[in-house]
C-alpha cells in the first residue's frame, strides 16, 4: 500500500531538482562571457511510478507516481554547425598567415621608390650611358663605380631581408608545432577525464566545451577533421590523414633539421622520419611561404644577379679600359666549388659523382632570323623529370629558344655576345637539387650537335649528364663552360677589387687602336643590357623582371586579402549563428530563473502541507 510519507519524498524530490535548476541558471549566467561555453539544460523526467504491470501489483487504479527528477543535464550544440566552424577556421588560419608574410615580402621591394633595386639598377645604366659619352673622363668611371657599389649593397640589402622573412617563418614553425603539441596533450587529457566522468554516469559538460574550444584553436594550426563516433575513444582528431589524438592517446609533431633545404625544417611525426603533410591551417601557410613563396623570391633574385653578373662580366672581359687593361671581370664570381671541371662529390664517400656546371657555350655563331632546317626533339632537365621539346625545319633559332625557354625545364637558352648559343641552369624548383647547375641535355637530332656545336653526337650516347664525374668531356671539344655558382649569388655579389683599385680598368673600348680613348663603344654595350632582350627565361629583359616579381607578388597580396576578408565574414556569420544556438541569452534565463523559483516555492509549500497532514496523524489522532 502507499506510505504514509510519499508526500514528503515527492516534495524532496520537486525539492532538489527545482534547486538544481536554478542552480544550472547561475551557471549558464556566470559563464556567459566564457570563450566556448555553451548553455546548459536540465531536463526534467517524472520519476518512474511505484508500481509497473505485474502479476504482484496492488489492487490500485494506475501506476502511483512518484514525484519528479533530473534525468540530464544538457548542453546546447550544434555539432554539425561545430563541424563547419572547424572547417572554416582551418581556412582563416591559413589565409590569415599568409595575408601577413605576403604584406612583408611587399614591403621589401619599396617599388617604385628611389631606393627600390629597379632604380639603383636604372642609375648603375645612366652611368655606363654617361661613359660611352664621355669615354676619356675618369669621373663617369668613378660615377660607375659608385653607382655600381651602391647597386650591390641594395641586392645585399634584400637578399638579406628576404632571408629574414624567410628565417622569421622558420622560427614560427617551429613555435607553432611547440604550440600544436600543447592541445595535442591537452586534448588527450581531458579526453581521458571525460571518459572517467561517463563511466560514473555523470554529464562532463564543461570538459566537453573546454574540449572543443582547444579543438576549434587546434583547426586554425592545422587541418583536422574530427571522429565522434566511437563512444569507447570519444573524439578522435585527424592531421594530415593520421590519427594525432585518439582517446587518452596522442602523436605529437617535431621538427627535424633537412640539409637539402639549407638547414631549415620538416615537421615529422616524433620518434620517425615520415613526414607530416599539411594541407591548411596556419602550419601549411607558414611552410608555403617559407619554401615556396620567399624561396622563389630569394630565386627570382638571385638568377637575376647571376644572370646580370654574368653578362656584364662578359662583355667587360671583351673590352678595354683606360690603361689598356682587358679580360678583367667587374663583377667578381665564386665557383659553387673549386674544380675547374666542376667535379663534385654529392654524396660524401670521398669520390667525385657529380658535375655542377652553370653555363654551357656553343662554338657556332648563329643568326636569330636563320630557320635551322632540322628535325628532332631536346630533352632537358626539368623540375619533377626531364622535359623534351620538339624542333622542326621550319624553325628559325629565336623561335627554339623562345621555345625552350617557355618550355618549363629548368635550362634555359639565349645567344651570348659573339652569336653563339648559351645553356644556363636555373634555380631549382626540388630542393634536393642544387642551384643553377644544368642537369641533362640531349638532342636527338642536330640542333645542338653540328648546328650550335655543343654536344658531340645526337641520342644518348652524346648526352650531358651531371650524374657523373667529368661529365664536361662528353661536350664538343671547343665547347666552353662555366662552373655553378656559389648558392645565393645575390648575397656576395661584389665588385672586382683592381677596379675598385684603378677605375681606369673600367672598359670603354673594344678596340684601343682603332677606337682608343674617344671610343665608348664597350661601354655602350653594357648600357644596351638595360632593354636588350637578354634576360633569360621567360622574362626577356631587366625591366621586364622587376615588373614581373612586383606584379606577382602585389596580386598574391591581393589573393590573401580577398580571401582573408571572405574568411572571416564566413566566419562571422557562423560563430553568430553558434552563439544564437549555444549561448547565453540572459532574458531567457531569467525567465527560467523565476520558473524554477515558483516550482521550489510550490514544492515547499506541498512538503508544508504533507507536514501538517502527519502531523495531525501522529500527533492528534487519539487512543
Amino acid at each position: 500500500m502507499l506510505s504514509s510519507f510519499t508526500g514528503i519524498e515527492i516534495g524532496k524530490r520537486s525539492l532538489v531538482t527545482h534547486n538544481q535548476s536554478i542552480n544550472t541558471v547561475g551557471h549558464n549566467i556566470s559563464n556567459a562571457s566564457v570563450e566556448g561555453y555553451s548553455r546548459q539544460r536540465v531536463e526534467m523526467t517524472a520519476f518512474p511510478p511505484l508500481y509497473f504491470p505485474g502479476l504482484n501489483r496492488e489492487e490500485t487504479p494506475g501506476q502511483i507516481g512518484q514525484g519528479v527528477t533530473v534525468e540530464r543535464i544538457k548542453r546546447i550544440k550544434d555539432m554539425i554547425l561545430e563541424e563547419r566552424i572547424v572547417s572554416e577556421t582551418n581556412e582563416q588560419g591559413y589565409w590569415s598567415s599568409r595575408d601577413k608574410y605576403i604584406l612583408m615580402l611587399e614591403q621589401i621591394y619599396n617599388e617604385p621608390t628611389d631606393l627600390s633595386v629597379r632604380s639603383l639598377l636604372d642609375n648603375y645604366w645612366q652611368a655606363w650611358q654617361e661613359l660611352s659619352l664621355h669615354p676619356s673622363e675618369m669621373a663617369a668611371r668613378k660615377v660607375v663605380l659608385k653607382r655600381g657599389e651602391t647597386l650591390v649593397d641594395g641586392i645585399h640589402d634584400r637578399y638579406t631581408r628576404l632571408k629574414g622573412v624567410r628565417d622569421m617563418l622558420e622560427e614560427d614553425i617551429k613555435a607553432t608545432v611547440t604550440e600544436v603539441n600543447e592541445m595535442l596533450r591537452e586534448i588527450a587529457a581531458l579526453n581521458e577525464q571525460i571518459i572517467k566522468v561517463k563511466a560514473m554516469d555523470d554529464d562532463p559538460n564543461d570538459l566537453m566545451d573546454r574540449r572543443d574550444l582547444i579543438v576549434n584553436r587546434l583547426s586554425s594550426l592545422a587541418d583536422i577533421s574530427m571522429s565522434t563516433q566511437d563512444p569507447d575513444e570519444h573524439t578522435v582528431v585527424y592531421v594530415g590523414g593520421m590519427h594525432v589524438v585518439q582517446g587518452r592517446h596522442f602523436e605529437p609533431l617535431e621538427t627535424v633539421s633537412d640539409p637539402n633545404n639549407e638547414g631549415y625544417s620538416n615537421i615529422v611525426w616524433k620518434g620517425t622520419d615520415q613526414q607530416v603533410f599539411l594541407r591548411g591551417g596556419k602550419l601549411a601557410a607558414l611552410l608555403e611561404m617559407r619554401d615556396s613563396d620567399a624561396r622563389n623570391e630569394i630565386q627570382k633574385l638571385d638568377m637575376m644577379a647571376v644572370n646580370f653578373m654574368d653578362m656584364v662580366n662578359e662583355i667587360h672581359r671583351k673590352g678595354f679600359g683606360m690603361n689598356n687593361a682587358t679580360n678583367n671581370d667587374f663583377f667578381v664570381e665564386y665557383p659553387y666549388i673549386n674544380n675547374v671541371l666542376g667535379n663534385y662529390d654529392r654524396n660524401g664517400d670521398g669520390a667525385y659523382d657529380s658535375t655542377y656546371v652553370f653555363r654551357i657555350d656553343g662554338t657556332n655563331k648563329l643568326v636569330p632570323k636563320d630557320q635551322i632546317g632540322l628535325r628532332g626533339t631536346l630533352t632537358l632537365s626539368g623540375p619533377l623529370e626531364n622535359v623534351t621539346i620538339e624542333y622542326y625545319p621550319t624553325d628559325t633559332v629565336e623561335d627554339l629558344i623562345e621555345r625552350i625557354n617557355l618550355s618549363g625545364s629548368e635550362v634555359v637558352a639565349r645567344l651570348n655576345q659573339d652569336g653563339q648559343l648559351s645553356l644556363k641552369g636555373t634555380p631549382a624548383a626540388n630542393t634536393a637539387n642544387p642551384e643553377f647547375v644544368i642537369r641533362h641535355v640531349e638532342d636527338s637530332g642536330q640542333f645542338l650537335v653540328g648546328y650550335a656545336g655543343i654536344l658531340p653526337q645526337p641520342g644518348a650516347a652524346g648526352a650531358y649528364d651531371w650524374a657523373q664525374a667529368d661529365a664536361v668531356n662528353i661536350l664538343r671539344a671547343d665547347a666552353t663552360y662555366a662552373v655553378a655558382p656559389l648558392t645565393h649569388p645575390s648575397g656576395w655579389i661584389t665588385i672586382n677589387q683592381e677596379i675598385r683599385n684603378d677605375p681606369g680598368s673600367i672598359v670603354n673600348t673594344f678596340d684601343p687602336v682603332q677606337g682608343g680613348a674617344g671610343d665608348g663603344s664597350a661601354a655602350l654595350a653594357i648600357a644596351r643590357l638595360r632593354t636588350e632582350p637578354v634576360m633569360i627565361g621567360q622574362i626577356t629583359t631587366f625591366d621586364d623582371y622587376f615588373a614581373s616579381v612586383v606584379t606577382e607578388i602585389g596580386l598574391k597580396g591581393e589573393q590573401a586579402e580577398s580571401a582573408v576578408e571572405t574568411s572571416n565574414l564566413v566566419l562571422k556569420e557562423l560563430n553568430n549563428l553558434k552563439e544564437s544556438i549555444s549561448g547565453v541569452n540572459m532574458d531567457e534565463e531569467l525567465a527560467n530563473m523565476i520558473k524554477f523559483q515558483h516550482g521550489y516555492n510550490a514544492a515547499a509549500r506541498f512538503v508544508s502541507e504533507v507536514d501538517k497532514m502527519l502531523d495531525v496523524i501522529i500527533n492528534r489522532m487519539g487512543v
